[in-house]
């Protein structure tokens, strides 16, 4: 651990104990020390972040009616982020029309998922020669990466093992991934949250003995307790109060894992293992991935993730928010009352799960500003309306500041079938990384 004298802290100061670590979020005692500059806050550090929803959308319940501006009403899909709406824009228009392929049939939900980052065309093949595209959180995570422990950070709600034919002859690695480092090359997605924990905070030995070690009632803190002691002594009081709540937060999410995994075990399923990091609701187990996405941004342990809300082609049912119903079932509402209604639910709960995540953000301080101030998280779907299954007028949010370059409280119309590509190259100018084109990109996005 680095001791603070004349000399600041550097800024990826780390506190290790045994088989455990912990990054430290910005401090003050990380700004030149004894200068004029000892108060003047760091470059803040850009942050990306995507947010993948399942079967589509109901479109007139997701885009605002006219023109764009900053005069638009909220819709009842959006309405969750109403508190944020100064730090949200709203696109329409856009397209991935290179996913529609008249020669292939089915599959169309493979398609729009396996080709969303992309726009690339996914190889119809059920087995190891797959094929899509390298994915914009990727390109983001070539320059992004270079300074973090972690290059990227990929989660999902659901399971991450599927293999075989999961949709009309496509293999089941399109669903399971929506981050690729190269066209040939899926990343897997983390689904468990005591290995997330593990990735985040881990240090040395096999995963095995860190699993186990961790699986005790022992916290990782306790390791860390010599170096809290004698890093507190030498940071000022709000320095001490931002390492005190970074600190009560990991502790927290680790206690929330031993509670599920504690409750797995005195409770088990019926007829299947339940993974023991993985909480009982869908709620609960995406808050917990938010919640820890949020001190990866935090401690810089990376600055590129995605995330999947759920698969594509979930059946997901959400008998809480009064939807007895799988989720891909009344995807084809057919225009069907009934179905349009529980079908606007689900896309309305995924976004107010999303909107908590952004509220963390909002409340999580990062040098002179927040987190939410210094990112910007895209949350979309890969097909427009679900019963159309095609990737049209795809819903589109952005929130966050982005450092300054993201201008909220705005309503962002296109010509219809702009490519949305064209939003992955403009989204990279703005994180200071240089692509001259992704797939059928045609320029960067006007207004922006």
């Amino acid at each position: 651990m680095t001791f603070i004298t004349k000399k600041a802290l550097p800024r990826r100061t780390i506190l290790r104990g045994i088989g455990s670590m912990v990054a430290l979020p910005f401090l003050s005692a990380m700004a030149p020390a004894m200068t004029a500059l000892a108060k003047t806050a760091a470059k803040p550090i850009p942050r990306l972040g995507f947010f993948y929803a399942p079967n589509g959308m109901f479109l007139p319940n997701f885009h605002p009616e006219g023109d764009g501006g900053k005069t638009y009403a909220m819709t009842p899909i959006l309405k969750p982020l109403e508190a944020y709406r100064e730090n949200m824009v709203v696109i329409s228009g856009l397209s991935n029309s290179g996913l529609v392929s008249p020669n292939e049939g089915g599959g169309v939900h493979t398609r729009a998922h396996g080709g969303w980052l992309s726009g690339v065309l996914p190889k119809r093949t059920e087995g190891a020669d797959i094929e899509a595209g390298k994915t914009v959180d990727q390109y983001a995570a070539d320059i992004l990466g270079q300074d973090t422990s972690l290059r990227s950070l990929q989660l999902t709600t659901d399971s991450n093992f599927t293999v075989g034919n999961c949709e009309n002859g496509y293999s089941c690695t399109y669903q399971n991934s929506t981050s690729w480092s190269s066209p040939t090359t899926p990343l897997p997605h983390e689904r468990d949250p005591r290995v997330v924990f593990q990735r985040l905070f881990g240090d040395g030995g096999s995963v095995e003995a860190r699993m186990a070690q961790m699986k005790t009632d022992r916290s990782i803190l306790d390791s860390l307790s010599d170096s809290i002691n004698t890093l507190e002594k030498n940071l000022g009081h709000e320095d001490q109060v931002i390492v005190g709540e970074y600190l009560t937060a990991v502790r927290e999410i680790e206690r929330r894992i031993q509670r599920t995994e504690q409750n797995n075990a005195s409770r088990p399923l019926p007829s299947t293992k339940q993974p023991d990091g993985v909480p009982e609701t869908f709620e609960e187990h995406i808050d917990t991935l938010f919640e820890m996405l949020t001190l990866a941004y935090q401690a810089d342990v990376t600055r590129v993730s995605v995330m999947q809300m759920a698969r594509e082609l979930s059946g997901r049912a959400y008998p809480d928010i009064g939807v007895p119903e799988g989720h891909h079932t009344v995807s084809h509402h057919q225009l069907n009352a009934h179905n349009i209604q529980q079908y606007t639910r689900i896309n309305t709960h995924h976004v107010s799960l999303f909107s908590k995540f952004v509220d963390r953000l909002a409340k999580t301080q990062d040098g002179d500003g927040s987190l939410l101030e210094h990112s910007i998280l895209l949350y979309g779907t890969g097909m427009g309306d679900g019963d159309h299954h095609t990737p049209y007028n795809l819903p589109v949010i952005l929130v966050g500041g982005g450092r300054g370059t993201l201008e909220g409280g705005r309503h962002l119309k296109y010509p219809m079938h702009t490519p949305f590509m064209n939003l992955g190259l403009s989204l990279l100018d703005k994180v200071e990384v240089d692509v001259a084109s992704i797939s059928d990109s045609t320029g960067r996005l006007s207004d922006l």
